[in-house]
């Protein structure tokens, strides 16, 4: 009350001082503008202009203390707000619990409901309200142009050697070849996640309580479960992936949504399990277990966390759905023009050269803007067009999928904002879980399994999709991540430690892009006979002596 009193009383303070301002503004306007006249009666025209800069100067002076009262004023509403909910938090009556004492000392411990963990509401995208600016919108116009002279230059070169305009896609095709493999092995891979998991938890929640035996009836049945994930969903996909051959990108394809599904999965049985877990017999028939098209809706929603019900926004936007539809592949053929004039004119010359430390770190280096680009583009195509897309369609409202990554300062918030989707299920499942199983004296332990877990999961995505082993991305992950994490940490604030940030994240870009390119072509141009297990652990690059 203390704190809303001194904020109605700077308020009451501020009208005034601007009531005053006004008052002393009008005058002093009223004086101003007391045009001086020639002898026939006409205005002074010099004499007006000249009152036309003054105005301008005087304008241009108002304006940082006028960002500046807003600014004061944003900051008391927002403490305001948030004073308030910190008094709804410790308030008991404010969140009314749905067990009585006796249940609750038996549930002591055990994880919050869902209800205390990520909260949804109706927020649009970032970048959709960066671009109503039109400085913002302008750099995406800059990329569009970048885009334009990149088709330009195809055609130029292509009309100078070869007498002819002709716009080539093999490398674009190829890469998304035998789609008649994709979707159907993707629709399976749908159908049995809707069906599987959904049964399973139904199934082990009917029987729960009347069974005499829980610990093993619920480990009966956590192992089924475990063996559709892992046999089912990850032998089954990644066994068509190589199996058939797929080319890169349909690779890339199976395997995300293979890890997509899977994540969804858990998160609906982790979420649901507490419902069944830590409630009483007597309100076990009070208890509505989620609906079918409940969970058919979560597998296509834009999240990784169930919730029975999200924010729904009122109208579907086709036309915003068009575009981000247009802009995926738009940043699709971007990407493909990438690697046409920038990445494989490069490789090319390296693949003819012995391998030596100098020839790497120029190659490093020369990967850095193409890596840099493909970045930007792989953020914009899947965090925001792609997620936007499914959201607009389904009327998701909560639309926070990546909060200003590029404005950190540290890692720790880099790896926090860069994608909030997959961030909030390690942090949820995996941190916050850990901690609640091995107390909180173990946050350092909790946070080396996030990183682990994140760290497998891309080496295993890139090595399947590559077709060979090579621990770039893990390494980069355990060792230089999570050291960054810790020495490049929140407590670094200023413009300098953002440059550091931005310096450390190209450079590891062009080490990324470098090298697994030029171990994707010494697999592709120098084939083994007989290869041993130890020559598939072993980088064909570094060990390839002869030119390719």
């Amino acid at each position: 009350m203390v704190g809303e009193e001194n904020i109605s009383v700077r308020n009451r303070r501020s009208a005034y001082d601007a009531a005053e301002e006004k008052d002393n503004t009008s005058r002093r306007l009223e004086g101003d503008w007391s045009f001086s006249k020639s002898s026939n009666g006409r205005v002074d025209v010099d004499h007006v202009l000249t009152r036309k800069m003054q105005l301008l100067a005087e304008a241009e002076n108002l304006k940082p203390a006028f960002m500046k009262g807003i600014d004061r004023h944003f900051t008391e509403f927002v403490d305001g707000l948030l004073s308030k909910s910190l008094v709804l938090e410790s308030s008991p009556s404010a969140f009314p619990t749905a067990y009585s004492e006796k249940d609750s000392s038996k549930s002591k411990g055990s994880r919050t409901p869902s209800e205390h963990g990520k909260v949804f509401v109706i927020r649009k995208s970032l970048l959709d309200e960066l671009f109503e600016v039109e400085h913002i919108r302008t750099i995406y116009h800059m990329f569009i142009a970048l885009l334009v002279l990149f088709i330009l230059s195809t055609l130029v070169i292509d009309y100078l050697d070869e007498g002819r305009l002709v716009l080539e896609f093999d490398l674009l095709v190829y890469t998304f070849g035998k789609f008649s493999i994709v979707a159907p092995t993707c629709l399976c891979m749908i159908l049995s996640t809707l069906a599987v998991p959904y049964g399973l938890f139904c199934w082990w929640a009917q029987g729960y309580h009347n069974s005499s035996h829980k610990t093993v009836h619920s480990v009966f049945f956590v192992m089924l479960f475990v063996l559709f994930l892992f046999g089912g969903l990850g032998f089954g996909a990644t066994y068509i992936a190589v199996a058939y051959d797929l080319p890169p990108a349909s690779r890339f394809i199976v395997i995300l949504e293979q890890v997509r599904l899977m994540m969804k999965s858990y998160s609906f049985v982790r979420e649901n399990f507490s419902r069944i877990a830590f409630s009483s017999p007597a309100d076990t028939k009070s208890i509505q277990l989620p609906r079918l098209s409940q969970y058919l809706y979560f597998l296509f929603a834009p999240t990784l966390i169930y919730r029975d019900e999200y924010p729904r926004t009122p109208t579907r936007r086709w036309s915003y759905v068009a575009t981000k539809f247009a802009q995926v592949l738009g940043s699709l053929f971007y990407t493909y023009y990438i690697f046409m004039r920038l990445c494989i004119p490069t490789y090319r010359n390296y693949s003819r050269e012995l391998f030596s430390p100098r020839g790497l770190v120029l190659c490093i280096f020369h990967s850095i803007l193409p890596g840099v680009l493909m970045l930007f583009l792989l953020f914009f195509l899947f965090l925001h067009c792609w997620l936007n897309a499914f959201a607009e369609m389904l009327r998701f409202g909560d639309r926070m999928f990546y909060k200003d990554w590029w404005n950190s300062t540290s890692y720790a918030n880099y790896f926090r904002t860069w994608n909030v989707v997959v961030h909030d299920w390690l942090y949820y499942y995996t941190y916050r879980d850990f901690l609640w199983l091995f107390g909180k004296k173990f946050r350092s332990a909790a946070m080396f399994s996030v990183f682990a877990i994140s760290a497998i999961a891309h080496e295993y995505v890139l090595a399947v999709c590559l077709g060979f082993f090579y621990p770039v991305m893990f390494f980069l992950f355990m060792f230089f991540g999570m050291s960054f994490n810790f020495i490049i940490s929140d407590r670094r604030k200023g413009s300098i430690w953002n440059v550091i940030m931005w310096t450390s994240l190209f450079l590891g870009q062009g080490i990324i892009l470098c090298l697994y390119s030029q171990e994707w072509y010494a697999h592709q141009f120098y084939p083994m006979k007989d290869p041993t297990f130890l020559d598939y652990l072993k980088p064909r690059s570094w060990t390839c002596h002869n030119k390719i």
